[in-house]
């Protein structure tokens, strides 16, 4: 095993092979952290951030059989993104108006038609 941290950064994921200590990542190839839109772009519900680290779970117990490497944290952090993306279009999330940033990254906000 390697003694460095495996990690893959997207907009809205991380994941890091270590444990939080303190706010300190702490080595550890036997652990997947999840971090959830570490910029608060979106509003979630507890039930959203579950289906996301259920669909996590079943991500990495369908790795179990090859070695961790960062190719398959990549893959893992890239579906998770299409996830997310996917309860944006779906409604179960939306935009965070008090975000620092307003870039609509994964699409433009969903509005009602006026009549």
């Amino acid at each position: 095993m390697s003694d460095t941290i495996l990690k893959c950064t997207t907009r809205h994921v991380r994941i890091f092979t270590a444990v939080v200590e303190n706010n300190d990542l702490i080595l550890d190839n036997g652990h997947l952290t999840l971090d959830i839109d570490p910029d608060n772009e979106f509003l979630w519900r507890d039930q959203s951030i579950k289906k996301v680290q259920d669909y996590f779970r079943q991500l990495v117990d369908s790795q179990a059989d090859n070695e961790l490497s960062d190719y398959s944290l990549r893959k893992i952090g890239s579906l998770l993104e299409d996830f997310i993306r996917n309860l944006l279009k779906e409604g179960e999330l939306s935009y965070n108006p008090n975000s620092r940033v307003m870039n609509y990254s994964m699409g433009l906000p969903r509005t009602q038609e006026l009549l």
